[in-house]
């Protein structure tokens, strides 16, 4: 069986090969979920999706933003492959009224999840930690509740694995964060989700009483970071749990690096297109070649870039 030391939750560089796309394992019947699908990296990995043939169900937590997102990518001739689902991943009630919305449209028959909704209420340059609370309630509790809820309506067959990938960052990695007690429980080869969400409840403690600066959490964007610290050590605990050799599941994080988005006020050194070229890249992975418990960073590897964006 694999192992699941910390080293393969940091980031690797290696990507796969896209014309690994050419071995097409997907049917029209195999469905998507893109969260966070009505711009950004999000819109345009549904997008790329639908072009691909995989049935996709865009979420959006606003129903006007996500069903004009739908009506664009109608447009464009990849409508018949879009569905739109309201969804907004900090808020518990709607993600288990998601769950039931789509367990009644699609039965059990969940393929690939992409968890892409993602917050930072920071500007570039600025490290302000008065959202930590929705912070950590989109980018970590939301998809945690979300992968729970949609664990029973993930598809058990012979023929494919299902797929989570976490849109995560580098910001999250182990070496970010100077105190070592917090790392050493991170580390822990036995980690489990109550110890992550033990971390959580101590930085957003640290935040509340005004000492996070002195107990040695990420020094940049620091709220954004610890969501992704976090959302990276539960994704390796999940990827243990369901090695999928026999549960049929694989878990890993995806790193966009430095993408033109909202987010980023537009700056970056790629475009949402390019990021999400990738992210379907590894979503759409042949099973031989569908490893799990990893975290794939996006760095300036320009040839990789010009390649996917012609895919």
């Amino acid at each position: 069986s694999p192992s699941y030391s910390l080293s393969q939750m940091e980031p690797e560089h290696y990507f796969p090969s896209p014309s690994l796309l050419l071995t097409r394992w997907w049917r029209r019947e195999t469905v998507a979920v893109v969260t966070g699908g009505n711009k950004g990296i999000g819109f345009a990995l549904v997008k790329r999706f639908a072009e691909l043939g995989v049935s996709v169900v865009l979420t959006a937590r606003n129903k006007q933003r996500g069903e004009a997102a739908v009506e664009t990518l109608r447009e464009e001739g990849v409508g018949d492959y879009v569905h739109f689902l309201l969804l907004d991943v900090s808020d518990p009630l709607s993600v288990s009224t998601f769950a039931s919305s789509f367990k009644a449209k699609f039965g059990p028959t969940l393929d690939i999840l992409v968890n892409n909704a993602g917050v930072s209420y920071n500007e570039l340059e600025e490290n302000s930690v008065q959202h930590a609370e929705s912070v950590m309630k989109t980018n970590f509790y939301g998809p945690k509740l979300l992968i729970q809820a949609l664990l029973p309506l993930f598809r058990r067959s012979s023929f494919s694995i299902t797929r989570v990938l976490n849109v995560s960052s580098r910001l999250g990695s182990l070496n970010k964060v100077r105190n070592a007690d917090i790392r050493a429980v991170l580390e822990r080869e036995e980690l489990m989700e109550e110890e992550i969400e033990g971390v959580v409840d101590m930085f957003l403690r640290d935040v509340r009483e005004g000492r996070w600066k002195k107990e040695g959490w990420p020094s940049y964007w620091t709220e954004y970071a610890v969501s992704k610290l976090a959302l990276n050590a539960y994704s390796r605990v999940l990827a243990k749990r369901y090695s999928y050799q026999g549960s049929g599941l694989s878990v890993n994080c995806f790193c966009p690096g430095f993408t033109q988005t909202s987010m980023t006020k537009g700056k970056g050194t790629h475009t949402a297109e390019a990021a999400a070229a990738c992210a379907a890249t590894l979503a759409l992975l042949p099973p031989h070649l569908l490893p799990t418990g990893k975290f794939f960073s996006l760095g300036r590897a320009a040839t990789f870039l010009n390649a996917t964006s012609k895919l």
